[in-house]
């Protein structure tokens, strides 16, 4: 079954051992190849009320069961509930376990409810791993409390099997849920993909649910086998594959996340230490090692024929019928480094599905509107992120790095750390180095797929044709806060010239 999130990420924030265990015993569950157990801490019950608790909520054979754990002992006494720790010490409960899971059960149908999903059946079921017998009540069905004895595979899969048998039908006239739309609203309810709010030039690493983008897009990811994601710079294509990677490898997968550019290794690697999951850059790949399922970065760096036979290679079942996931940008930053064939492109998407994401959650909205404004670049919608304008510093003379220095300067005077600040070369492909100043310098073909808190662009492109404009487009679109350009008259008139020419043509 799969775990959201993996099992890695519930044993580190889980609440309580007993979870953990059964996060274990659910992921060894596979009799169903479309079950998803999603583990919260926290279920909102409505946007403006408080919340309830589901410790996981498992969708089962078209059956949405709640689960809550209890770990300990479990007693009533005098009418009220109890929980028991190892010291022997009685812990008054507010209701039954049971009471528990249902309340978490009905606020988990109110939300999808009025998210316009459509009828489901739903179920509530405890578990108790460290008592021997569950208690009796009228109140519940024996089926829906399990035990010690039922911690097992086999007794788990027989009593999920017979919930679902059992579950209510719809009543007359009722819409019922897709099942398709279930599994994406619950990816996105449960999923937790790391934002970033901008108001007022701070920078805040939140974890909130998944837009409903990412969320469509990792409810593909979990049943399809080839899958082709599109989308613009700053739509959180990382992101999505970090977390999708995870869920591979917690299903015992070979997970292999492969991409063009070096510098993608330092934002890979600290995402998943401690897994199975092997993180090179194509030019490395080598031997006799395949992977059950191959992600690819900036696969629009990839899109040749020689490295599609690379990845063909190193896929279980060769890339017609093997497990990957591609990640690109095709059509604005296909011109910046490695290579990229139309033609290998169509081939390759109609070996598998693809979907799209069209939120932006990385640029603040000052800089999604230059960016279409002057590229007609589709960056997604600016949904997210606010933050400052973009600010222009023009110069009489030379637009290069000692001026983008001293805005630099200015920005680390206005508390931006050193460290997180970026000079780029727009019209350079140099590697990356440290200015005088302790800046980091670098250009468009290492910055992409990357991003920085305060992104200064200085040296343009000598020309703004498909290259220029790639790079361009590559440069503005690091910033997560504060995005500075830096420019000479003669730019600044290119610019113009620029976007006359796209008021013209639209």
């Amino acid at each position: 079954m799969i775990l959201v999130p993996d099992l890695s990420d519930i044993v580190r924030t889980a609440g309580s051992d007993a979870e953990r265990r059964v996060a274990r015993l659910l992921r060894e569950v596979t009799s169903d190849p479309d079950a998803v157990a999603f583990h919260s801490v926290k279920l909102r019950s409505h946007a403006y009320k408080q919340q309830a608790e589901a410790d996981f909520v498992v969708l089962w054979k078209k059956v949405l069961i709640v689960v809550e754990v209890k770990g300990g002992g479990v007693r009533k006494h005098d009418g009220v509930w109890y929980s028991i720790d190892r010291r022997n010490d009685w812990h008054k409960l507010t209701g039954s376990p049971m009471e528990q899971a249902k309340s978490a059960m009905y606020a988990l149908r109110d939300i999808l409810r009025e998210e316009g999903i459509g009828w489901y059946a739903h179920e509530a079921v405890v578990m108790t791993p460290d008592i021997e017998t569950p208690p009796h009540s009228v109140e519940w069905q024996p089926t829906r409390w399990l035990a010690k004895d039922d911690m097992t595979v086999t007794r788990l899969t027989d009593v999920l099997d017979a919930i679902a048998a059992t579950a209510r039908s719809a009543p007359a006239a009722q819409r019922l849920a897709r099942v398709e739309d279930l599994r994406t609203r619950l990816f996105g309810e449960f999923t937790r993909m790391p934002v970033i709010d901008a108001q007022r030039g701070a920078v805040i690493e939140e974890q909130n649910r998944a837009t409903a983008g990412q969320a469509r897009v990792l409810a593909s990811l979990a049943r399809n086998p080839r899958v082709m994601v599109l989308g613009g710079a700053g739509t959180g294509k990382s992101l999505v594959l970090v977390e999708a990677a995870k869920q591979e490898a917690d299903q015992g997968r070979k997970v292999l996340i492969t991409f063009h550019s070096p510098e993608l290794l330092r934002f890979f690697s600290p995402h998943v230490v401690g897994r199975d999951i092997d993180v090179l850059p194509i030019d490395r790949l080598g031997g006799d090692r395949v992977y059950d399922a191959v992600f690819v970065d900036e696969a629009q760096d990839l899109m040749t024929a020689e490295m599609m036979d690379r990845l063909d290679t190193v896929t279980v079942g060769g890339r017609e019928r093997g497990r990957w996931r591609m990640f690109l940008d095709s059509n604005n930053q296909a011109h910046i480094d490695g290579g990229y064939d139309d033609d290998v492109f169509e081939i390759v998407a109609s070996e598998g599905v693809s979907v799209d994401l069209d939120l932006n959650v990385r640029n603040t909205r000052a800089i999604v509107h230059m960016v279409q404004e002057y590229l007609g670049a589709d960056v997604g919608d600016p949904g997210i992120v606010h933050g400052e304008k973009v600010r222009w510093h023009t110069y009489d003379g030379d637009s290069g790095v000692a001026e983008a220095e001293v805005v630099a300067g200015r920005l680390v005077a206005d508390g931006i750390r050193r460290e997180d600040i970026w000079i780029i070369r727009a019209g350079s492909t140099a590697s990356p180095t440290v200015t005088s100043g302790g800046f980091t310098l670098t250009s468009p073909r290492f910055a992409k797929g990357l991003e920085a808190e305060g992104i200064i662009v200085c040296d343009l492109p000598a020309s703004f044709d498909s290259a220029g404009m790639a790079a361009f487009y590559v440069a503005v679109t690091r910033a997560r806060v504060s995005l500075d350009i830096v420019v000479s008259k003669d730019d600044r008139r290119r610019l113009q010239q620029l976007l006359r020419q796209r008021l013209v043509t639209r």
